[in-house]
């Protein structure tokens, strides 16, 4: 019987703090999914980064946010969601994989969160003050922004985590031990700047956002003259624009509050063991964002065909025209 039961095993529990692992169909099964959506959310998003760096007339400072939300979920693809199949598997994490693993993760999503909270602004800046947006929101004030979205990750979570990096037992002989353990102040100051605020001001400005356009509506049906129909109709894309990245933010949220919430509940939310589902459904908004792109962008879907086809290889296809006017 106890060979039955080594035999089931990935490796025997080194020590008593080690636990084992089963290997069974279907935990096989959900490996093998979960490595699909690795490899979905890495393609979707190259391709989305692809598009944008390469063709000028996609180079927009809200493409330019979409950019870098989509490397941070290409990050995720290639890292964060390795090292959650690994760990909910037949294997181990080195423990300097373990060390750097938890930080990774903790950069990556607070970058997603800035990145969120920049497409909000830019969506209540270019709806609420149309005639200011293209001076107010300028290329290179976005690329300033982005910069110190990750600068700020970085050092943000190096700080958060600075207890956890100086205390990293290499010489711990349980394989399968990879946990983070944050203190209760830095737990709640980290629940308030990557939950609770970023949904906070996303809420608020996209309720804007949503009064605004209904007002614009309104304007658009009445018709009073000439001048204000060719306003309205200067404002579509803006308009069109901000229901597509309202639908990206609210998918965010509704990924982010199951992984988020029980935090509030003081529940361990960092080694996923216990319920890996929140953490997934979380890494899974990393997925659905270019597949959102796909349904609502067509400039995305043409981008595609032209990456696929191998015509971003010819001379002069940077400047093809990929956006309708």
């Amino acid at each position: 019987m106890e060979s039955v039961e080594a035999a089931d095993l990935c490796m025997p529990p080194l020590n008593a703090s080690c636990r084992s692992m089963s290997v069974t169909p279907k935990a096989m099964f959900i490996k093998t999914l979960l490595s699909c959506i690795a490899l979905l959310t890495v393609t979707l998003n190259l391709l989305v980064i692809i598009s944008i760096s390469h063709f000028r007339q996609l180079q927009t400072p809200t493409n330019l946010i979409l950019l870098s939300l989509a490397v941070s979920d290409l990050l995720v693809g290639l890292a964060a969601m390795p090292t959650a199949i690994i760990l909910q598997s037949c294997g181990f994490l080195g423990k300097i994989s373990c060390a750097l693993s938890y930080p990774s993760g903790f950069i990556l999503t607070s970058a997603s969160v800035g990145n969120m909270v920049l497409i909000s602004m830019d969506r209540y800046v270019a709806i609420c003050y149309p005639l200011r947006y293209s001076s107010m929101v300028t290329p290179s004030r976005v690329k300033t922004c982005v910069s110190l979205c990750w600068t700020c990750s970085v050092i943000y979570n190096v700080i958060i985590l600075k207890d956890y990096l100086s205390q990293i037992d290499l010489s711990n002989s349980c394989y399968q031990e990879c946990v983070v353990i944050i203190n209760y102040i830095s737990g709640a100051v980290d629940l308030l700047l990557t939950f609770f605020g970023p949904v906070t001001v996303i809420i608020v400005l996209y309720v804007r956002v949503f009064v605004v356009a209904v007002s614009q509506a309104r304007v658009m049906r009445s018709q009073i003259s000439a001048v204000k129909t060719n306003t309205v109709t200067v404002k579509k894309s803006e308009m069109r624009a901000a229901g597509t990245l309202g639908i990206i933010l609210l998918v965010f949220i509704l990924c982010l509050c199951p992984y988020g919430t029980p935090s509030v509940g003081g529940q361990d939310t960092t080694s996923g063991e216990e319920s890996p589902a929140p953490i997934w459904l979380f890494y899974c908004n990393s997925s659905f964002n270019p597949l959102i792109y796909a349904f609502f962008y067509p400039w995305f879907r043409k981008a595609v065909k032209l990456i696929v086809s191998l015509q971003i290889l010819q001379p002069g296809s940077r400047e093809a025209k990929i956006m309708l006017n």
